[in-house]
């Protein structure tokens, strides 16, 4: 009889997130996986930038992206076998990232049977606002 404690969604993703390829390569990290958010970070790199200090805008969608994966999963019955992808996405610019690390927040808007609807508000330390996210994840 086992004994071991079932993964949680949290436990996933805080496997998943460093061990992806594409994750790594931008060396996004996660700093907190509850169920109420979850909120990652994009340390600040060179080879992230569009032009001069300014961090690319598909470095900063890649980040949003990752966000709404992990908060579509952190609160999630884990199944036996882990499928999901995010089927929509819309970003919203509203400053550049200049130099800086940026922090992604991710909620659950409302979750369905498959489809979980996300926001993913994309910062600075400071808290400036960076970009805006609205995402949904199927799952399964």
């Amino acid at each position: 009889m086992s004994t071991a404690t079932p993964l949680t969604g949290a436990d996933v993703m805080a496997q998943f997130i460093p061990a992806s390829p594409f994750v790594a390569k931008l060396g996004i990290v996660a700093e907190v996986l509850d169920g109420d958010e979850v909120r990652l970070r994009l340390p600040w790199d060179p080879s992230n930038v569009t032009v001069g200090d300014m961090v690319h805008g598909g470095a900063v969608a890649a980040l949003a992206d990752v966000a709404v994966m992990a908060a579509a999963w952190v609160d999630a019955e884990v199944p036996d076998s882990l499928r999901g992808v995010t089927t929509s996405m819309s970003m919203q610019f509203m400053a550049p990232a200049r130099a800086t690390d940026l922090i992604a927040i991710g909620r659950v808007l409302r979750r369905g049977k498959t489809l979980v609807n996300c926001d993913v508000d994309v910062v600075t330390p400071d808290g400036e606002a960076v970009a805006k996210a609205i995402a949904t994840y199927k799952m399964g």
